[in-house]
């Protein structure tokens, strides 16, 4: 067992434990299904159109969610160290995943069967407990995103973002995806971004 991989399983641990404490015998349920996986940038972790089997967990690097409508691609998430990602709307139905995950930049990354989740789900009261708040946290970001995109101005979207927890987006991310993840345009948010510079 490589340094490495012991060092990820360890954060995944700390990630999960961040919603509910997992016992050592638990644990041992799932860390003989971890697999540490690398990702050139530009690489997809799920395409759309495939079905996805894995839940992963980012160690390092970041990756973009998005779907494609008309040839156009809409961004609906960003993922960076400590994230789990999967298409959870494939995993759970076993239709093809709507969305794809691409590496913005190289990435090391957990994954895992999610049908092994499933199985922990039923064989411990811990997991099962992690598996409904992971379901609450997540179902929350879905509503505030759906909220933003229906109820904010793009210039209220991009405010909101700058102070937001959300702060590796605005360091991390190259602009033009960022302009997509908010629903504008390249030009318009940086219009935006002028305005809110001259207004302080």
């Amino acid at each position: 067992m490589s340094h490495e991989y012991q060092q990820a399983c360890k954060l995944l641990r700390n990630h999960i434990e961040a919603f509910v404490k997992i016992p050592d015998d638990d644990w041992e349920l799932l860390q003989p299904q971890l697999t540490l996986i690398n990702l050139q940038k530009n690489q997809f972790f799920i395409q759309e159109g495939k079905r996805e089997t894995r839940v992963g967990f980012v160690i390092n690097g970041m990756l973009r969610q998005y779907y494609t409508k008309d040839g156009e691609e809409k961004t609906t998430y960003f993922f960076f160290e400590n994230h789990l990602m999967t298409s959870y709307v494939s995993c759970i139905t076993n239709k093809p995943s709507l969305v794809s995950i691409e590496a913005l930049s190289n990435v090391t990354c957990l994954s895992f069967p999610y049908s092994i989740l499933l199985q922990l789900f039923d064989k411990s009261m811990a997991w099962q407990k992690f598996g409904r708040l992971v379901a609450e946290y997540l179902g929350i970001g879905l509503e505030e995103r759906m909220v933003s995109l229906l109820l904010q101005s793009p210039e209220e979207r991009y405010i909101d973002l700058l102070n937001s927890n959300k702060k590796k987006i605005i360091e991390r991310i190259p602009q033009h995806y960022i302009a997509n993840y908010l629903g504008i345009t390249a030009v318009s948010m940086s219009r935006i971004r002028n305005r809110i510079l001259k207004s302080k």
